[in-house]
């Protein structure tokens, strides 16, 4: 238990790594390194109660364990590379670390459209420097464009109307808010319930480049039609941080692609944790799938320490309840399991799509995931499902989506 790990990255999964590392055992050094100069923090209320002016950053930090207070941590900080046959990581000062573990918890980044155009006025909402700048230049009267109907951009829409935003609009190729993740049922519904409050969506719909001279004045579509705008937000997906672990012949072609324990490329010293982690499920299928939902850094974590430091002996192979929430206006959405793997069977089981609705997901006639839309009544409602989620026997990959 002596030498040291490092913990590559210093966001919630790399917090809970360091913690987890300590409750297994490992009483040897732990280094965490993270290019953000802040400790690790809340990312869910930044779309939403930080760009509201409504928390400040000290509510977000986290507050590490009191086994993980000796962790040594170099925050504002980057890996550049690592060269796994020799355990050892390059950082962005040239300094060199040796390590007899290595967990790669880098997480994600924001992809932005490489459209032409003027930068200034665009913003991304990742960290907490993203959204205090964002949060200046949402000021009453202004007109906001947001690219991209996801859980983010739809969050940030539903922000920009309650801060009195003249004009909000949301851009997507797909027909349907949220509809890859949910379904067409829940989507058509959370499309009324923001058109209801005020935001306008564009469907179906390409953006080609944006108008400006200094900063951007206006979104220009691919039918050529253009959405005037003061404030551009770009929520059009992620991509992995993983360039630092190029050369080492790992799959890095959607996140670092893990075994069924999360270790990465057959190695016993490094694993991935985190949305980073391209992982099988073994609750579900043999099929690796990153997931970018609250609950995986944690669960993650916990696996991966042991994995790290007592290998696999005895252990069953990841297979963790993903869990996630939305709040957007004065609803909520709550979801545990794997809704994307039953779009295909999809079933109201309480209430009314109107209203406090609870939805079931089911794959081979069994519920894999639900997702309640409403209230707390409808969150609780999707809780009580949690116990028989988890009793549910594994998928067959026949037929598996990837």
């Amino acid at each position: 238990m002596s030498g040291r790990i490092v913990v590559a990255g210093a966001s919630l999964g790399g917090l809970r790594a360091a913690e987890q590392l300590r409750a297994a055992g490992w009483t040897g050094g732990i280094t965490v390194i993270g290019d953000e100069p802040h400790p690790p923090y809340n990312r869910p209320p930044l779309s939403k109660e930080v760009l509201a002016g409504k928390a400040a950053f000290a509510s977000l930090a986290f507050t590490p364990k009191a086994s993980a207070t000796d962790v040594e941590w170099r925050l504002g900080t980057r890996i550049v590379s690592a060269r796994l046959d020799g355990r050892t990581v390059e950082l962005d000062d040239g300094s060199v670390l040796s390590y007899d573990g290595l967990v790669a918890a880098t997480g994600m980044r924001p992809r932005r459209l490489g459209c032409p155009g003027p930068v200034a006025g665009r913003h991304t909402v990742r960290t907490i420097d993203d959204a205090q700048v964002l949060r200046d230049e949402l000021t009453p009267g202004v007109r906001v464009v947001v690219v991209g109907a996801g859980f983010i951009g739809c969050e940030v829409a539903a922000t920009a109307v309650g801060l009195g935003a003249a004009e909000v609009t949301v851009v997507d190729p797909l027909p349907l808010p949220m509809v890859g993740p949910l379904g067409e049922l829940l989507a058509r519904e959370l499309r009324r319930r923001h058109e209801q409050r005020g935001i306008r969506f564009v469907l179906g719909a390409g953006v080609a480049g944006f108008e400006g001279g200094d900063r951007v004045t206006g979104v220009v579509l691919s039918d050529g039609s253009v959405l005037p705008a003061d404030v551009v937000v770009e929520s059009v997906g992620s991509l992995a941080n993983t360039e630092w672990l190029e050369g080492n012949g790992l799959d890095l072609s959607d996140g670092v692609l893990t075994d069924g324990q999360l270790r990465v490329g057959g190695r016993p010293d490094v694993v991935a944790v985190g949305d980073v982690a391209r992982f099988p499920n073994a609750r579900y299928d043999g099929v690796p799938r990153r997931v970018e939902h609250w609950s995986v850094p944690t669960d993650s974590a916990k696996h991966a320490a042991k994995v790290l430091v007592g290998g696999d002996t005895g252990l069953a192979p990841f297979a963790p309840l993903p869990t996630f929430w939305s709040d957007q206006h004065d609803f909520r959405l709550q979801s545990f399991g794997a809704p994307v793997l039953g779009l295909g069977d999809v079933r109201v089981l309480d209430g009314d799509p109107s209203g406090d609705v609870l939805v079931g997901y089911h794959r081979d006639g069994r519920l894999v995931g639900v997702v309640a839309l409403g209230g707390p009544s409808a969150a609780r409602a999707a809780a009580r499902y949690r116990a028989d989620l988890l009793k549910q026997p594994a998928l067959t990959s026949q037929g598996a989506l990837s």
